[in-house]
């Protein structure tokens, strides 16, 4: 398994992975989809890089044989660092990829920004994810956001809304990272 950061050469692989793990019949295949509560794009090539581009922003992957497998965008905002568009290729999914890399992603958050506190938005009827993110040290902040719109997608479950997770990422005595 090799972590780095995503290049311009990356985006056709890293929005067809994104949007196969969260929307679409080739989601179900994992236990991260959304495709019972939004249907479209999450994402589009554009948008990624806009992404790419954005000096205070990483995505980070996971590849396996040179094949993209997993990904994570971190944005730095002020003093901490937000994390979304967390993709895990849809059968691959609770092999503990997305587990290292999340790890990889707040190691690298801490060394290149020198941030400690994490943030995530999670759909609030995700209960399951939400546990997820616990069981790695989140956790609910009482703050509820609504959902964004776009023209990439469409709402199929009314009234959409995210909560707002936290964590404090750990100092690591290791210059290599967490793994």
């Amino acid at each position: 398994m090799i972590y780095r950061n995503a290049h311009i050469n990356d985006i056709p692989a890293l929005t067809e992975l994104i949007n196969r793990s969260y929307r679409g019949e080739s989601s179900r295949a994992g236990w991260t989809t959304e495709a019972d509560l939004l249907s479209g794009r999450r994402i589009d090539e554009a948008g990624v890089l806009y992404l790419l581009n954005d000096p205070d922003s990483m995505f980070l992957i996971a590849e396996s044989e040179d094949t993209l497998i997993a990904s994570i965008h971190a944005h730095r905002q002020g003093d901490t660092v937000h994390f979304g568009l967390f993709a895990v290729e849809p059968t691959l999914q609770g092999s503990g990829i997305g587990k290292g890399l999340l790890a990889y992603a707040e190691f690298q958050a801490l060394d290149k920004w020198e941030i400690d506190t994490a943030v995530m938005e999670v759909i609030t009827l995700r209960t399951e994810l939400i546990d997820y993110y616990k069981r790695r040290g989140y956790m609910e902040t009482g703050i509820e956001m609504p959902f964004p719109t776009s023209e990439l997608w469409s709402l199929s479950v009314e009234a959409l809304r995210f909560v707002v997770l936290e964590k404090k990422i750990p100092q690591l005595s290791s210059s290599k990272g967490p793994l």
